[in-house]
């Protein structure tokens, strides 16, 4: 799929769940969100059902996301169904690594083919005040867990005015020791407008020009793009049409997006 700036789509990011065990200070709201009702989002059959007619447009690149995916109960069933529609050549997973010493076996053998942990720092006690609660040591257990399945791993590291160089050289450290790829993510805000900053090599986000992906919200939306308020509900009757209406609504560049939190809409 091309859309009006004739850039190809092929890459379906689908946030599962707006739930997370964590809060960090850049995805939730202190207070966290208003969570949705189980009949409020799409079950496994649905998002099966539209990705699959997205494979028929042209993705081959699927990625869950949350919230946190691994919360969702009976994920792995979803991987399996996921992993099985013709046209997917990539089905990967963003999470926060806490419960992969309990899934990392059962994902692979479903069909995932990567995960990207979140992992700012390596400090303790800046973690947990980071995810306003979470344990270090549990994300560190996910990692070992995912590379004892001999996972493609990537560390996503939110790089915030607060980062020191120390961490990050800290964290190059770690990534090289355990043969992982770090992928440096300028924070930004979702409220104010994009922009483009390069004083640190980025590799996230995007610049908008090669911004190749659409997002299907939990409850049945997708999002174009990011930032921008703009979501197209799905039409079940025809969801072709629905994924085609979206591809062709991706504004040129981002701009902001006040409608929502990132833990609704995964990144």
């Amino acid at each position: 799929m091309l859309d009006s700036y004739n850039r190809e789509i092929t890459y379906l990011r689908i946030s599962v769940t707006d739930r997370c065990n964590l809060r960090c200070v850049y995805c939730m709201p202190e207070e966290g969100v208003v969570q949705k009702r189980h009949d409020d989002i799409l079950s496994f059959e649905e998002i099966t059902t539209i990705a699959r007619e997205a494979a028929r447009l042209g993705i081959c690149k699927i990625r869950l996301t949350g919230g946190e995916p691994l919360v969702r109960k009976g994920i792995c069933s979803l991987v399996k169904q996921l992993s099985d529609i013709e046209g997917i050549d990539t089905l990967a997973m963003t999470t926060n690594g806490h419960f992969l010493p309990l899934y990392a076996a059962e994902l692979k053998e479903a069909g995932l083919s990567s995960i990207n942990i979140s992992l700012d720092t390596l400090d303790p006690e800046r973690y947990k005040k980071l995810t306003r609660g979470g344990r270090l040591e549990g994300v560190l257990e996910g990692i070992e867990a995912a590379l004892n399945q001999n996972f493609p791993i990537k560390i996503n590291m939110v790089v915030s005015d607060e980062t020191t160089m120390d961490e990050i050289s800290r964290m190059n450290e770690y990534c090289s020791e355990k043969g992982i790829r770090l992928q440096k993510i300028r924070e930004y805000d979702l409220k104010e407008d994009k922009f483009e900053k390069e004083e640190i090599v980025y590799q996230r986000p995007p610049p908008c020009a090669g911004c190749n992906r659409i997002r299907l919200l939990s409850g049945g939306t997708i999002k174009p793009c990011l930032h921008s308020d703009q979501e197209i509900r799905i039409n079940k009757d025809n969801i072709r049409e629905s994924l085609i209406q979206a591809v062709r609504s991706k504004p040129r560049c981002g701009g902001s997006c006040s409608s929502r939190n990132m833990v609704e809409i995964g990144g």
